[in-house]
């Protein structure tokens, strides 16, 4: 049977990690669970996509340290903060570093399960963004530097006669790289490829 999702759960008290492997596994999701914040990046290379539940307050590394050392690996999860009383301004750094919530502890299990859902979709339209934005990367690497001049032309809305004599070369050499730009970036026309190549951009910045 299909669970909802990958859910780790990562705190130093074992009365709390055993609670809340009981409570997620009966809400049907696929429960790991470590006692610390180590323990788990030691497994981060074999570690599939799903919903990190971390403490905030953890002898070594914190919730606040792993959220910055998951940051710097690009782990593609999505992480939810538990907090306990007095503890917001913590939580608050930990979202500005990429925590999706944060949870104050006691807290209502239903409340625990909805925030793992909405994470779960949230990460999950991330990573595929995030992928689309590798992927476009590739394609603009793939071009050569004459093509590249070619699409930023083309993007300032210069024909190819203008683009030809910018470059002093014939008309038809830039029909010939406009074809190998568009059939690189695999876009089906100019508004196409307009758009990736300002997706390119962004990415720049």
């Amino acid at each position: 049977m299909a669970t909802r999702g990958n859910v780790y759960v990562i705190d130093d008290d074992e009365a709390m990690r055993d609670s809340l492997h009981f409570l997620l596994d009966s809400a049907d999701f696929e429960v790991s669970l470590f006692e610390t914040a180590q323990k788990f990046l030691d497994h981060l290379s074999s570690i599939e996509f799903g919903c990190v539940v971390s403490d905030v307050r953890m002898p070594g590394i914190d919730g606040v340290e792993l959220l910055k050392r998951l940051k710097v690996s690009r782990a593609s999860l999505a992480v939810i903060i538990m907090t306990g009383h007095g503890d917001v301004p913590l939580a608050v750094e930990a979202m500005k570093l990429g925590a999706v919530d944060f949870l104050e502890k006691p807290f209502e299990d239903d409340r625990l399960v909805a925030m793992i859902d909405a994470a779960l979709r949230q990460a999950e339209a991330g990573a595929r963004d995030e992928a689309m934005t590798q992927d476009i990367a590739a394609r603009v690497a793939s071009l050569s530097p004459r093509e590249r001049q070619v699409m930023e032309g083309l993007v300032a809305g210069l024909s190819n006669k203008m683009i030809a004599r910018d470059y002093n070369i014939s008309p038809r050499t830039i029909e010939v790289y406009r074809a190998n730009v568009m059939t690189k970036m695999q876009a089906s026309n100019l508004s196409e490829l307009v758009r990736l190549a300002m997706r390119a951009e962004a990415l720049k910045d």
